[in-house]
Formats: C-alpha cells, sequence, structure tokens
C-alpha cells in the first residue's frame, strides 16, 4: 500500500499554522514521548515549557517574562476556555458572564456552552474593532471576564484593549486579550495589545500559526500565578500534586519545537515574515 504524503504548503494560499521551521521540526520529532504534564518525571520537557512561557512572555511584553505564569496549550482555542475558566473561578457570582465582540473567536461560543457562563457579544464600530460603549453598556456585577481581539481572523483588526481593560477592571472583571491570530506580528507594529500597553491578566498566543512551531502548540500567558492557581485540580497518584492544564497527558512535541522555532526565529525572524506577509497582503487583489 502506497504510504500518502502530506500537503504541500506551497498549495495552501492561507493557512492558519504556517510549515514548521527545521529546529521545530528537529526538536518535535525528539520530544514525541515526553509528558509535560508529568513534569516532576519528564524534568527535562518541564524546563522547556517554561522556557516557552519566558519566550512567549517576552513577545507579550509581560513585565517580567521570567515570572509569567502560563503553558503550552494544544492551541488557541484551549487557551480562551481555560481563560474563561479561571475567570469564571475567580468571580464571587455564581451565574456570571463573559463580554466579548462579535469579532471573538468561536472557541468562546464553546467555552460559555462548556462552562455554562452567558456570552454576550457587542457590536463593531466601522473599523471592525469592538466598540468601547457597547462593552462598557454590556459589563455588570456578575461580568467575569473581557475579551479583545488583537488581530482579529477575519480582518486583522485590534480592539482598542487599553480601554476595554479599563472598563473590565471597573466592573470587577478580568481582562483576556486573544492574540492568538496576531501575538506573532504585533511587536513589530505600534498597536496597544501587551501587558506592556495595558494592565492585561490573561493573554492568548500560539506559536503554531505565525511562529512556526509545529502543530499543536498554542500558548496561554497570565501576569501572575493567580489566573493558574484558579485552574489547580489536585493530582493525587503524580509525582507533582496538582495541575493546572485542560488536558492531562500531553505530547512534548509542541512544547519543545515552540522552543527551538521562536530561539532560532525572535525576534529577527519574526520581524522578516511580518514585513513579508504585509506585502504579499498588498500586492494580492
Amino acid at each position: 500500500m502506497q504510504q500518502p504524503e502530506p500537503q504541500s504548503f506551497d498549495r495552501v494560499l492561507s493557512s492558519m499554522c504556517t510549515e514548521p521551521h527545521p529546529a521545530a521540526r528537529d526538536a518535535a520529532e525528539r520530544f514525541l514521548a515526553a509528558n509535560p504534564g508529568d513534569p516532576a518525571t519528564y524534568e527535562t520537557i518541564a524546563s522547556l515549557e517554561a522556557r516557552a512561557v519566558e519566550l512567549l512572555a517576552t513577545l507579550a511584553d509581560h513585565p517580567s517574562p521570567t515570572d509569567a505564569a502560563g503553558y503550552v496549550t494544544s492551541g488557541g482555542t484551549e487557551a480562551n476556555v481555560q481563560a474563561v475558566r479561571s475567570a469564571r473561578n475567580r468571580h464571587d457570582a455564581s451565574d456570571v458572564n463573559v463580554v466579548a465582540p462579535e469579532s471573538a473567536h468561536f472557541s468562546f461560543h464553546k467555552a460559555a456552552e462548556l462552562l455554562d457562563v452567558e456570552l454576550r457579544t457587542v457590536p463593531l464600530d466601522g473599523e471592525y474593532r469592538a466598540r468601547a460603549d457597547a462593552v462598557a453598556a454590556a459589563v455588570d456585577d456578575a461580568t467575569a471576564l473581557v475579551v479583545g481581539v488583537a488581530g482579529s481572523t477575519e480582518y486583522g483588526r485590534v480592539d482598542p484593549i487599553p480601554e476595554l481593560t479599563r472598563i473590565a477592571h471597573e466592573a470587577g472583571a478580568l481582562m483576556h486579550v486573544d492574540a492568538a491570530w496576531g501575538g506573532f506580528v504585533l511587536p513589530f507594529t505600534e498597536r496597544a495589545w501587551s501587558f506592556d500597553d495595558a494592565p492585561i491578566d490573561t493573554l492568548t498566543i500560539d506559536p503554531h500559526k505565525f511562529g512556526q512551531a509545529a502543530v499543536p502548540a498554542g500558548g496561554l500567558l497570565a501576569r501572575d500565578d493567580a489566573a493558574l492557581d484558579a485552574l489547580a485540580v489536585d493530582t493525587p497518584y503524580l509525582e507533582t500534586r496538582s495541575q493546572a492544564t485542560l488536558t492531562g497527558t500531553r505530547s512534548g512535541a509542541g512544547v519543545a519545537g515552540a522552543v527551538a522555532a521562536m530561539e532560532a526565529l525572535w525576534p529577527d525572524g519574526y520581524r522578516d515574515a511580518a514585513a513579508r506577509a504585509a506585502s504579499d497582503a498588498e500586492w494580492l487583489p
């Protein structure tokens, strides 16, 4: 029987993911069997995951990348679900809501259904960005999380993150930025989207998109440990006593590939890729 061959990236015009960098491919293959879900047993991959979080936090302008909290997820969907779950668990109300723009990723609809929270979507302005006045009108005492998009899937728009963060915190809610699509491009722009631009609480950023890591490799970042502490459950039969991730067993391939790609490409390689993508977008009709 003839072995099937994967589809060439040369025939894909607009994939959400990128072909893995050679260093990422090699690292992913070497760590396929390592399990970041059991860090006390697999210490090397645990160290690599800490390095991945540090590198992602550097991209996202965290004030102290070595102290940032987070982990390598299966992708942006898992990171967004976890951000909603953490915010829900940290809120005092029994029936909480999440406020997000109409441009928010469909993963927030999944999160709302899975976690039994109300998702309130608000309209966009003429530039396809979240309307801050609509967000302000939608939040209330039961709002656990406000979502802002940093690089919307359809239009690449960045919501007014500092203003949305102010609205969220004044309402007693947390602020989450979904930069799954834009996180590896926005560092080379003047857009306000990062931990340095506003006191955001959590952020999604995906190495397996513009980051040229092997699939699956998403990322959830948090300003401090409180976000992950709210996700932790006891793990009595593992050497580590608790776990904050959504999945238990995870392949080390995503972690190792993400680190290898970022160490090879940050910042110059990503800057060049972003400039090339912008040039291609201007060329295409």
